[in-house]
């Protein structure tokens, strides 16, 4: 797989794959994966920093779905627009034509049978002569046209594949120091959320219980108890003083 020098805005020049694109708008700065589909992977940065990490991580899933997706195809899916004929894409027909060595003209269909990395290899496809043609025939020859086609072109898939792959094998071995900076730059990010979340919850918890529940219970009965017994001699005094009163007094009129 082909690579190229691209310098982003900050003056960086980096050797891009194929399928990655270079995203550089406003607030907006990342490498863009057009495989399989489209993704965004974004520097986090506004000054650039973050395009090295970013690119790599871009590179390691454009490997990963070179590996696991079939190659973009090429060909044609649909009939184009001026074929007045309503027959699929790669059949045209039907063909008349007479032979030289033939009384009665004849008709079939031609099939365009694709082949990657070469030139399409061209099939036609019998139907019957202008005495023995019937709607039947003509039927039998179309599906016969269709499926030749629908082979080709699964052959040609697998052989794009084929050729895909190896090319993201080729880059993988080329792009190796670039590739390995991708899990090295998303390890900050996990250390701050591992240590975040302890400290949140079971700091505040643990300060509160005894702040709450057991500080008080605690102070108010050692608050209450001397209070208690010291109301209790308090009160006892001035009756033990009036008995002794008394008894004094009986004993002298006595």
């Amino acid at each position: 797989m082909k690579t190229r020098d691209v310098v982003i805005f900050s003056g960086q020049q980096f050797a891009v794959p194929q399928c990655i694109q270079r995203i550089d708008h406003q607030s907006t700065h990342g490498w863009q994966l057009r495989y399989g589909g489209t993704k965004l992977f974004s520097d986090h940065s506004q000054d650039g920093s973050g395009a090295a990490a970013a690119l790599a991580e871009a590179t390691k899933a454009l490997l990963s779905r070179i590996a696991t997706l079939p190659a973009p195809s090429r060909l044609q899916r649909r009939p184009s627009g001026n074929k007045g004929s309503g027959l699929p894409v790669g059949i045209s027909g039907p063909i008349v034509r007479q032979r030289a060595s033939s009384r009665v003209r004849d008709c079939s269909f031609a099939v365009s049978l694709p082949r990657f990395g070469g030139s399409p290899r061209g099939r036609s496809v019998y139907i019957g002569t202008e005495n023995t043609y019937t709607v039947e025939k003509y039927q039998a020859a179309l599906a016969k046209a269709v499926a030749l086609r629908e082979s080709a072109e699964e052959a040609y898939q697998r052989a794009a594949t084929r050729a895909k792959r190896a090319e993201g094998k080729a880059l993988k071995e080329q792009l190796k120091s670039i590739i390995a900076a991708a899990p090295a730059a998303k390890a900050p990010k996990a250390a701050p959320k591992a240590a975040a979340k302890p400290a949140a919850k079971a700091a505040p918890k643990a300060a509160a219980k005894p702040a709450s529940k057991a500080a008080p219970k605690v102070a108010v009965k050692a608050a209450l108890k001397p209070a208690a017994k010291t109301a209790v001699k308090a009160a006892a005094k001035p009756a033990v003083r009036k008995a002794a009163g008394k008894a004094a007094a009986k004993s002298a009129r006595a």
